[in-house]
């Protein structure tokens, strides 16, 4: 599937047409073009990379996944790879590939899938219509401006999925083996969203690079605004990986702590039951004792045992050993 659209002097002439017109809206250098392929192979992106002079190396790494996001530099024209991404309410995240040609008058789109939401970077384009005129830098913003807020959202909602995670550590009816899941999974995430928002950081300094000439100057404070949400983001990350680690160390200090209450709760009983225990003994032996034969004795070692028991007992609960 292939979408067009072409911007003549920065008003939208036409779109969705097909393929083989791309060279005749070139011709007039008043022209912006953007072409959109999603799932394409090698084969479908030739027609293209011959009209716009794509490097090969560049059509290869558009039509392999997993590419790192970069920009590559080629004598006429730029190659860039990003990556979007939605988070799950259980955690997961869904991460979308694309890759980019930029040259002087054309964007060319690869999506590597049908996960990519193409139709809110048109809309972007249609909210800014007045930014028209600086052709490829106006359409080159949507797309990056669309990319970096979806990382933005992303780390938004592991803030909160990690606020959430941080309240269950605390409660006393969680299970350990939920929250260990939970934290496995985000902290998981968060390396993968690391992964896609770090690089952003360089991929926007390389295309503000003046050298380039893909930003121009009524574009250049879009482009700085997008570089402030990156780092913005990319910041939040690593308080967020900082935040993940502490909760887990959280929880492993509080299982030891539970522990060590049930350690001081038994120890303390088994003193108590230790008492009874050692009285009775004395008196089952098979020599004479005081109160030997007598019910005296009886009631004194009851005496003992209730005493000593109860002065533990107390002693015990003080201290918050019971």
């Amino acid at each position: 599937m292939v979408r067009t659209r072409v911007y003549r002097n920065g008003v939208l002439a036409a779109e969705d047409f097909p393929l083989a017109e791309v060279s005749d809206h070139l011709a007039d250098p008043s022209t912006a073009v953007w072409v959109d392929f999603c799932e394409p192979d090698e084969s479908d992106l030739v027609d293209i990379g011959d009209e716009l002079g794509l490097h090969a190396l560049a059509v290869e790494d558009a039509t392999h996944e997993h590419q790192r996001p970069k920009v590559d530099r080629y004598e006429s024209h730029a190659f860039l790879t990003a990556y979007s991404a939605i988070l799950a309410e259980n955690g997961d995240l869904t991460k979308s590939e694309m890759a980019v040609f930029i040259t002087d008058r054309a964007l060319v789109t690869v999506r590597k899938d049908d996960n990519f939401d193409i139709d809110a970077v048109v809309d972007r384009w249609n909210m800014s219509s007045d930014l028209a005129k600086s052709g490829v830098a106006f359409l080159l913003h949507g797309l990056l401006d669309y990319i970096v807020d979806t990382h933005f959202e992303v780390v938004q909602s592991l803030d909160d999925q990690i606020e959430a995670l941080e309240e269950l550590v605390f409660d006393e009816k969680a299970r350990d083996s939920d929250v260990q899941r939970r934290s496995f999974r985000l902290r998981k995430s968060l390396v993968e969203v690391r992964r896609v928002v770090l690089p952003m950081r360089e991929v926007l300094n390389s295309i503000m690079r003046r050298d380039l000439h893909i930003v121009d100057y009524p574009m250049q404070p879009y482009f700085q605004d997008v570089y402030d949400h990156v780092l913005r983001a990319s910041e939040w990350t690593e308080s967020l990986r900082d935040l993940v680690v502490t909760i887990r160390e959280t929880q492993l200090n509080i299982q030891g702590n539970r522990l060590n209450m049930v350690m001081k709760k038994v120890t303390s009983w088994a003193a108590i039951i230790a008492v009874p225990t050692a009285i009775t003994g004395f008196y089952g032996q098979n020599v004479p004792y005081p109160g030997f034969g007598h019910s005296s004795g009886f009631w004194v070692s009851t005496a003992a045992i209730v005493f000593v028991s109860g002065l533990l007992y107390v002693m015990f609960k003080k201290r918050d050993w019971l």
